[in-house]
């Protein structure tokens, strides 16, 4: 089921050439990179590390957002260490899957799952992949 925007806060503009072995940059010149196969060995990004850094970025910004809501005072160094695994499934498809290590010090256990549950609800990179890409949530 997908959701209409209502009010488009931000785009992101890209152009990309040569798909996993060329280029992408985007509009504004930020981010320019040269992309190479996962394992090649060559000089380059992938889209799954990107998306990694992108999805553990956006998740990050939803535990501030659910700290928030919840009124708790969220540590500087709270971190999120994305996987992101390029597979195959049973019918040979191409799928990813995703593990997101939550790392929310000095934070009682049961206050940290609470926040990264809320914030797997509040990231819109969450539930871009609801139903389609298995999520493993890990608080660490």
């Amino acid at each position: 089921m997908s959701t209409a925007l209502e009010t488009v806060l931000y785009t992101a503009k890209t152009h990309t050439v040569g798909g996993r072995t060329g280029t992408g940059k985007s509009s504004d010149g930020e981010l320019d990179v040269k992309f190479s196969s996962p394992g090649s060995g060559k000089p380059g990004t992938n889209p799954e590390q990107l998306f990694a850094l992108g999805y553990s970025a956006c998740f990050i910004g939803a535990i501030q957002v659910a700290a928030g809501k919840l009124k708790v005072k969220l540590p500087e160094d709270t971190s999120v260490d994305a996987e992101v695994d390029l597979g195959k499934t049973s019918s040979g498809d191409f799928q990813l899957a995703v593990r997101l290590n939550v790392n929310i010090p000095g934070l009682e256990e049961s206050v940290k799952r609470e926040l990264a549950e809320t914030a797997h609800q509040l990231c819109p990179y969450s539930r871009m992949t609801r139903d389609g890409v298995k999520v493993e949530l890990k608080v660490v």
